[in-house]
């Protein structure tokens, strides 16, 4: 489990959280990115900007962690809370994948110039060093969410999800 990371920055302004995403978005990247998220939504920003114009590649997991985000966001919209993803500029190959795991619906995808309406600043991304007990679960939660989001993602992912359930399992009994 040693594939080359993504590089995640992000700048934020009062209710707008600017994220970009560059190279292969994989599940190594997908711990941080799942805890910045997180971190951005406890903070109560509202719009959420993902420049993914030179990321390259996301594989299942940092899909899935985007995805499940996605639920969230558009779950606070039926509460009557309005907070939006901006998806901007993503690859035909990223689109494709997206629109095929039927998740697409949940993002504004937007090509062309990248725009924040609000000044933003520079801010850190808290990075981990992620244990693979933590990585393996954020692994299976993600594969969960998508095939959750779409039972024609069953077929898919139903045999990594069996994978990593099981690996987990052994992980907290100590094989």
């Amino acid at each position: 489990m040693s594939a080359p990371s993504g590089k995640i920055s992000v700048s934020v302004g009062q209710k707008c959280a600017f994220i970009k995403i560059e190279g292969r978005a994989n599940f190594n990247s997908s711990v941080d990115f799942k805890i910045l998220l997180d971190e951005l939504l406890n903070k109560g920003y509202s719009l959420f900007v993902l420049d993914v114009t030179h990321c390259v590649l996301m594989d299942s997991t940092f899909l899935g962690v985007l995805a499940g985000f996605g639920l969230k966001i558009n779950a606070a919209q039926a509460d009557n809370v309005s907070r939006t993803i901006e998806l901007f500029n993503p690859n035909a190959r990223i689109a494709e994948l997206l629109e095929n795991l039927g998740v697409l619906h949940l993002f504004k995808v937007v090509n062309g110039e990248v725009v924040c309406p609000e000044k933003t600043e520079p801010a850190d991304v808290t990075t981990t060093n992620a244990s693979r007990e933590t990585v393996t679960r954020t692994c299976l939660e993600a594969h969960q969410t998508l095939m959750d989001i779409n039972p024609d993602n069953v077929s898919r992912f139903k045999d990594v999800a069996q994978f990593l359930a099981e690996d987990l399992k052994k992980m907290k009994s100590g094989d």
